[in-house]
């Protein structure tokens, strides 16, 4: 059971959050809080696994302030942040912040579980469109001869690379790995876009040449 902290100025999105998580099977909403200190004093009390945490809250400690803080004090607690805003600069300053992602509130409601659950995993979680101006703007940083781009993979991503050039399907992988089709093709999305390439064939070959298929050479 994943347990999840609320922190939102808003009594009526909190209320409307709350159905929805409550009605998911691994899902458990063990608190609320209407702005940042408020937040802190939850989770203190409450150590749950995830903290959804808004962005912009006009009275008491605004998000960022709040996760920056509740890291320091809880570092094994995932702050996912919840925001109107698909804009880099809040996207940089929520990581900078300790936040293990970012979910629009114009999310559908599948994209914040899968996000909660990805989180709450020890992965990071930016929505999509974030995701890409991200990768860009960080692989354009990185354009150096020499650069081993395989750095930036996650462990998950890594353990899907190394399946997927095994030659294992999308739905195999999520067997094996304990997560959906769904994350299984975001991590897919998201280390090809890490690596560069578009096809299978250019994964096999890669995963080959690192050696993750028990043989090849790095």
């Amino acid at each position: 059971m994943i347990k999840i902290i609320l922190v939102d100025d808003h009594a009526v999105v909190r209320m409307g959050l709350k159905v929805l998580l409550n009605a998911v099977p691994d899902m458990e909403v063990v608190g609320e809080a209407s702005e940042g200190d408020e937040g802190i004093r939850a989770a203190l009390e409450l150590k749950p696994d995830v903290v959804l945490m808004d962005l912009s809250m006009p009275h008491g400690k605004d998000g960022l302030t709040a996760t920056s803080e509740l890291k320091k004090q809880l570092p094994d607690t995932a702050i996912l942040i919840l925001t109107m805003h698909d804009d880099e600069e809040y996207l940089f300053r929520a990581i900078q912040a300790g936040a293990s992602g970012c979910v629009l509130k114009s999310a559908p409601h599948h994209e914040l579980t899968e996000a909660i659950k990805s989180v709450c995993s020890g992965d990071a979680y930016l929505h999509p469109s974030a995701t890409k101006r991200l990768m860009d703007e960080y692989l354009g940083n990185l354009k150096q001869e020499g650069y081993d781009s395989y750095q930036l993979l996650s462990a998950r991503e890594k353990e899907v690379l190394t399946l997927i050039a095994k030659g294992y399907s999308n739905k195999e992988i999520g067997e094996l790995l304990v997560i959906s089709v769904k994350t299984v093709e975001a991590h897919k999305s998201n280390l090809m876009e890490k690596l560069q390439m578009k096809t299978r064939p250019e994964l096999v070959a890669y995963a080959l040449k690192k050696g993750l298929l028990g043989y090849g050479m790095q």
